[in-house]
């Protein structure tokens, strides 16, 4: 079968990659020479020869390649018509006339290409290349719009078409293109997993919320009836529909009420009044509400009141565009969820209406579908695409550009080869020649002196020295700094630009015009002269922004960083391999951009709640601004809002534009990306271990002694790298120690591999055996010694006494090294720790000093400080403090403890002497937070988590250097953002500011005059901004911002400068690559870490092997079947066919798929047919649980991990019916519907693709392995969770100081709101509006906001970014691929399925033998 489908895998590439100029072959190939080209039909149409005129003109055209040049010039056309192209304006003359003509050359190249190669039926016919038939596909679809154009219905299918065309012209692109086709299979096994778990999650929500989210405040009376004022008959909020106020019903548990309605505000004054019952008052209010309002204070009525009847409305929040009413709608929620943008909105609306606790279904929904789906799906394109890349022999053919490029390359060199021949025939070599060759002669010491000056090393260092004084005079560069300073950077610009002139005459004199060979040289060459222009010409200080580029100079300086050069080494081949992939972005963005403009052109136009008309700035109106509105749904950042305003101009259905944009931009095309990192890692390693391979070999043939010399060095690497990968524990025996004058480096290397804090003499009865102990001195030599000697040479003596006090024989210190080995002790302080963080997690900022609970904490605080230096003082006393080879201060674990414990202290003693509030010293107790890292010495007893540790520990320099590299990039692009931006990021805050140009006007109308929060001003705050930009969160209002920019102290107007977009693109793309390297780095070392667990498991495997073999010979004697009664062996026959597998699967299918008709206001017919199919299912799967039951007996049923699942499947199903027959919907806290989709689970049992098998085993050992991740996630949420309460516990949100990104679910005010604000952040949802709250201005009345948080914020959320999401959530994506790696072995270890069920799974797929049979209801594994 796997052959069979190899065989049609090749014939299907094949009829996608035949090239027409393989089967165009030159004249005089064929042996006999009949033919000119024997590769194709000798006749063709029953009459045109090869030789015939026709058909020989034709095949000259098809099989020159100027055909292909004129091809791509013509597709290059229809990307120019794009350009110009507007869906809201007519199609002009010249449009129409292009669009004539390429449909004209494209008929006439099929024609030719027709009568070249012949239709079909021939040898390499026309159409028995599927890309030809693509064509022919296209001039279809061109005639089809012709002809609907005629009858008035305009589609322009053309328009997206055509330029498809360009992937069969150009060979590289097309092979690209098959790769990605080659692995559609497994997406499509991906895709089926995602829409299963979409769709439970889906169905869960229709059944918790349907409707839910149209609950809206109504007015309780007829208050136009009543008090003659006209309201709206619903609460509206200020934001409309997009942000609405959503009630709860009065028995649900929703977190909004009607009598949380904010009160009415007129005039901006908030009214408070309520309406007077009497009637003189009440005849007064017979006027508008206006005027009510506007008669003062006492007056002004509260109307909001009236609202307080919470029913269901006729919308939905953002425009109908979210809700549970059906599983459409649901279905395009998860999707959104899954992508992380927009959950926690859609979550709080959720929250509003239902209960707080439906977080947890939207965690669920990001951690099952975002980390581990949507990151199996990446695992498995970049796995697909990099075998598919191995498995590919045939060498890539040049594309037709390139083989023009190179012709032109070899043209322009031979016309310089003959004007130099000319000019030495004109100029023959004469008397100018001689004195020439003397004065050559004359300077050639001169020049050999320069020579060897330039050659130097102090040179170089010199010249780097200037270029990073030139690089840090441009970043002192900042907006509103004094003339002084500028002036300063000026000279020191022109003293710079001065030395790089001097080095460039001193290597032109040298090297002349062999310093043109040299690209650096081009590249210094092109900075001078942009310099020298930039000063004798006084630029604007636009070309000052190309003086950025000096730092591309400091390349030059890898040399001392080799690590870090492999790694740029690995990114430049990714960006090189990489190429091709921008290029084929590049291209189905235009088309997704064309496609939406034809969708969305001109319909992006909406009104306001005033009567106005605004346009969204993300919008198709043309070819530019689709493209950036596509790249920033491929970045998936706020892609919602965009999705919403389609779905409002057209309908629900445009939803799966937005998917496919999403799944083949983001999914796959972004993903291979990653295949391409990946492979790159690998290949570095590869070349790597060949190097040692290489060098490795002259070194067999040395001597004894050196080969013994060369087991102990790599016994030292051994041990060096087990700080890493630990492949085992330490042993169990008391070390031998030998105490030696030349062996002081073996006892360190012995001794690292015994516990932290017990000493070879502490954790056994006797004291190690002491082997050559050194010589004493003579009584002679310390008489001639001085003092100090002497003192040196004691002290030396006694190295290993605690504070060369206690002897190692002393019975206090042996009492002290006893109680620290014990157990028991371990296990106490291991206690005093969870409580300690318990009471950590307790501190906010709101307690009461005068409080029980203050006392309380502050108490437990004094007793663990007490108790950690109680522990401390064992160890310094048992192990010694500083010297000693086994002292307490060598550990790091310990050295991390000590200096916990003092500032445990110091903060003790601060808080008890500092008696005022504002206690500058009192950030100090958060360093005693690092305590929590304590209970990481658990991880030596979690193999697992042993290993993610050790992943994570072993890929610090790595991704160090990694980050030294974005560091790099973030200077070079904040560096260039200052020179374009500084001082253009602020803008005019009123009420009216339509007529305001300047900050003069501004300030003169009485209005702000506000920076933007991220700006470009300075190197920091561009590098701030660059870094949101960099975690692809926010970057499009950034954008946006700088697209506005005018000039300094001008307000900015909208799309003042588009062209800047390519700025902030350009960036994004870079950042495409350096995210994807966090990735290979994190893979790269899981797996390592993973294969040198697996060398040091195997040895015990292999015992359990042999048992297990034994085991199974042992069963396999007699089958457990033999004595079955005929009835029962039918029954037991049936169970392990496949027919009722089949039966159950088609029956689960339609249970899921009637279970999604479910929806809100749905007929009865509806609910009463969904009521007894669920009831004639729950029958159907007792009944096959009574036959497994009967075929193999209670205990094998039992053995069987999914029989369980049948059973919890059943339970579950008998309890929903019963708990919906008591009607009990209102009373327990879930809804009894919602367990019916637990039957949905039976799918991931019945899906019999075996590729879809492999899929499940991975997701399963990823769960186990995430599972152990979470450890660590908990880990670091944790210490910034306390971190957070202790920062930004007291920051307020309201009306005059508005939260952009905190909110009142998700803040910092308690320890639990903490972790799920963390978890937003991780998840990378507005993290950088969270950022801009804690970073706002602290105002005179704002007690809450501390001076710190302008440098203390940034540090923290960039800390937790880098750790979270980049870092933590790639090492779940190293987890998925190491997992499917296992599952796709035939025996994989830690196999995370037992024996029977893969046997059971793969007897499906093959005959049965009665060996398996046993085996399966035996239960053995």
């Amino acid at each position: 079968m796997a052959h069979c489908e190899g065989q049609r895998g090749k014939q299907q590439e094949v009829a996608l990659n035949i090239p027409v100029e393989e089967v165009c072959i030159q004249k005089g190939v064929s042996a006999k020479g009949e033919l000119p080209y024997p590769h194709l039909a000798p006749q063709v149409a029953f009459c045109l020869k090869q030789t015939t005129t026709p058909r020989n003109w034709c095949l000259k055209i098809t099989c020159s390649p100027w055909l292909d040049y004129v091809s791509i010039l013509v597709i290059l056309l229809n990307c120019v018509y794009l350009g110009i192209y507007s869906p809201c304006e007519k199609r002009s003359l010249n449009m129409q006339v292009l669009d004539a003509f390429s449909f004209t050359y494209f008929t006439v190249e099929m024609l030719i290409k027709m009568v070249a190669l012949g239709v079909f039926g021939y040898k390499g016919s026309y159409l028995s290349n599927n890309w030809n038939k693509f064509d022919v596909f296209i001039l279809s679809g061109e005639v089809l719009d012709h002809f609907m154009a005629s009858l008035g219905i305009k589609i322009h299918v053309c328009h997206v078409l055509r330029l498809m065309r360009l992937v069969n012209r150009v060979p590289s692109m097309r092979d690209l293109v098959t790769i990605l086709l080659d692995t559609l299979p497994m997406l499509a096994n991906v895709l089926v997993l995602y829409i299963f778990v979409m769709l439970i999650f889906g169905i869960v929500g229709v059944q918790m919320w349907a409707g839910q989210l149209r609950n809206r405040c109504f007015l309780g009376e007829d208050v136009l009836k009543n008090y003659n004022v006209s309201l709206s008959p619903y609460f509206v909020s200020k934001y409309g529909e997009r942000s609405p106020f959503i009630c709860s019903h009065d028995h649900n548990n929703g977190m909004r009420r009607c009598h949380d309605v904010p009160p009415y505000v007129h005039d901006e004054e908030t009214c408070s009044s309520a309406v007077p019952n009497n009637s003189s008052a009440a005849s007064e209010l017979s006027v508008p509400v206006l005027a009510v309002a506007g008669a003062g204070a006492s007056s002004c009525v509260n109307w909001n009141l009236y609202y307080n009847v919470c029913r269901a409305g006729d919308h939905n929040p953002n425009m109908d565009a979210v809700s549970f009413d059906n599983i459409g709608y649901a279905l395009i929620v998860v999707f959104q969820v899954v992508s992380l943008e927009g959950w926690t909105e859609i979550m709080f609306y959720v929250m509003d209406a239902h209960s707080f606790w439906s977080f947890i279904f939207f965690i669920l929904v990001t951690i099952m579908g975002s980390f581990i789906m949507m990151n199996v799906c990446a695992v498995v394109i970049a796995t697909q695409f990099s075998e598919s890349m191995t498995r590919k022999t045939r060498q890539r053919r040049a594309s037709p550009v390139t083989k023009l490029h190179r012709q032109l390359i070899s043209w322009l060199k031979t016309m310089l080869r003959r004007y130099i021949r000319r000019r030495k025939r004109v100029h023959p070599r004469g008397s100018k020649s001689k004195s020439s060759g003397v004065l050559g002669q004359t300077l050639m010491p001169f020049r050999r002196k320069l020579g060897r000056l330039i050659d130097s090393k102090y040179f170089d260092r010199v010249i780097m020295l200037a270029v990073f004084l030139s690089i840090l005079t441009i970043a002192m560069e900042h907006h509103g700094q004094p003339k002084e300073v500028a002036e300063m950077l000026m000279i020191s610009n022109i003293i710079f630009t001065l030395i790089f002139v001097v080095e460039l005459v001193l290597k032109l004199l040298v090297l002349t015009w062999a310093y043109f060979k040299d690209q650096n040289n081009n590249f210094d060459f092109v900075i001078v002269v942009v310099s020298l222009w930039e000063i004798i010409a006084k630029a604007d200080g636009r070309l000052s922004v190309l003086r950025a580029f000096r730092l591309l100079r400091f390349v030059r300086l890898l040399h001392f960083l080799p690590y870090l050069k492999r790694q740029l080494l690995v990114l430049k081949t990714t960006m090189k391999e990489g190429a091709l992939l921008c290029w084929l972005l590049l291209l189905v963005t235009i088309i997704f951009s064309v496609i939406g403009m034809c969708l969305f052109g001109g319909k992006f136009t909406f009104v306001t709640q005033n009567g106005g008309t605004i346009k969204s700035r993300m919008n198709f109106d043309s070819l530019l601004w689709s493209m950036v509105t596509v790249f920033q749904i491929l970045t998936e950042e706020d892609w919602n809002l965009v999705l919403y305003d389609a779905v409002a101009a057209t309908s629900p259905w445009a939803f799966f534009y937005f998917f496919a944009i999403i799944v083949v931009g983001k999914h796959v095309l972004l993903n291979v990306l990653v295949g391409i990192v990946v492979k790159s890692f690998q290949a570095m390693h590869s070349s790597d271990s060949d190097q040692d391979s290489s060098s490795s070999s002259p070194s067999s043939q040395t001597s004894e002694s050196d080969s013994s010399q060369t087991e102990n060095d790599e016994s030292n690497v051994s041990l060096t790298y087990d700080e890493h990968c630990p492949p085992s524990s330490c042993g169990s025996k008391p070390p031998t120690v030998i105490s030696s004058a030349l062996t002081d480096t073996s006892n360190d290397k012995v001794s690292s591999t015994h516990d932290e804090h017990c000493p070879p003499s502490s954790c056994w009865s006797k004291p190690p055996t002491v082997i050559g102990s050194a010589p004493t001195d003579t009584n002679n030599d310390n008489k001639s010694w001085s003092s100090v000697q002497r003192a040196l040479h004691w002290c030396r003596q006694h190295e290993d006494w605690s504070f060369f006090v206690l002897s190692p024989q002393n019975r206090f210190r042996i009492f002290c090294q006893r109680v620290i080995c014990h157990t028991v002790f371990d296990n106490v302080i291991l206690l005093f720790i969870l409580l300690s963080c318990v009471t950590i997690a307790m501190e906010r900022p709101g307690i009461d000093p005068t409080s029980t609970e203050r006392r309380i904490l502050n108490l437990s605080n004094y007793v663990f400080s007490a108790v950690f230096m109680i522990e401390m003082l064992f160890k310094v006393l048992a192990l010694g403090l500083v010297y000693g080879k086994d002292s307490y201060c060598r550990s790091s674990w310990n050295t991390v403890d000590g200096l916990l414990v003092i500032l445990s202290f110091v903060d003790i003693i601060v808080s008890l002497a500092s008696t005022g509030k504002n206690n500058k010293l009192g950030i100090l107790k958060v360093l005693r937070l690092l305590r929590t890292l304590r209970p990481l010495r658990v991880v030596k007893r979690a193999p697992k988590l042993k290993l993610a540790v050790e992943a994570l520990m072993a890929s610090v320099k790595p991704i160090g250097n990694i980050v030294l590299i974005c560091c790099a990039f973030f200077f070079f692009y904040g560096i260039l953002g200052v020179q374009l931006f500084k001082g253009k990021f602020y803008h005019c805050v009123g009420e009216d500011i339509r007529n305001i140009t300047t900050k003069t006007e501004c300030l003169s109308a009485d209005y702000l005059w506000v920076r933007k929060e991220y700006n470009f001003d300075s190197v920091p705050q561009a590098l701030m901004a660059l870094f949101v930009m960099y975690s692809k969160d926010g970057w499009v209002n950034i954008m946006f911002d700088g697209l506005d920019a005018v000039a300094v102290d001008r307000q900015p107007v909208r799309n003042h400068n588009k062209w800047m977009v390519f700025f902030f693109i350009s960036f994004m793309m870079m950042s495409f690559f350096l995210l994807d390297m966090f990735i290979g780095v994190m893979v790269d070392t899981f797996h390592q870490c993973q294969q040198e667990q697996k060398r040091c498991d195997e040895r015990e495997e292999e015992g359990e092997a042999l048992k297990d073999q034994v085991r199974d010979t042992e069963s396999e004697q007699m089958p457990y079947y033999t004595n079955y009664t005929p009835v029962r062996r039918f029954i037991h026959s049936m169970c392990m066919g496949n027919t009722l597998d089949h039966f159950m699967t088609i029956t689960i299918v339609i249970s899921v798929f009637i279970m999604a008709l479910e929806h809100y206001r749905q007929p009865l017919y509806i609910q009463n047919l969904t009521e007894y199919c669920y009831y004639l299912f729950t029958t159907i799967l007792i009944i096959e649980v009574l036959l497994k039951l009967v075929a193999f007996g209670i205990w094998r049923f039992l053995t069987v991990r999914w029989n369980q699942l049948d059973l919890t499947v059943v339970f579950v199903s008998i309890t929903s019916i019963i708990l919906s027959k008591m009607k009990m919907k209102n009373t327990i806290p879930i809804n009894p519907s919602i367990l019916r989709v637990c039957r949905a689970l039976r799918l991931a049992q019945v899906l019999k693709a075996k590729k879809i098998r492999v899929l499940l085993k991975t997701i399963i050992k990823t769960l186990s392995q995430v599972g152990n991740i979470c450890l660590l996630f908990m880990f670091f949420f944790f210490i910034y969770a306390v971190l957070g309460v202790e920062l930004f516990g007291n920051l307020e949100c309201s009306e005059d100081h508005p939260c952009l990104g905190l909110h009142r679910y998700f803040n910092f005010k308690h320890f639990g709101m903490a972790l799920l604000t963390l978890y937003q952040v991780c998840t990378g949802d507005n993290w950088s509006g969270i950022l801009k709250d804690t970073l706002r201005e602290c105002r005179p009345d704002d007690a809450g906001c501390l001076s710190y948080l302008s440098w203390a914020s940034p540090i923290f959320f960039t800390s937790f970014v880098i750790t979270a999401q980049f870092v933590l959530v790639n090492l779940v994506v190293a987890a998925i691929m190491q997992a499917l790696e296992d599952s796709k072995e035939k025996n994989p270890t830690n196999s995370c399925l037992p024996l029977e069920e893969e046997n059971m799974l793969d007897a499906e797929a093959a005959p049965q033998s009665p060996e398996e049979s046993v085996r399966y209801g035996s239960g053995t594994t």
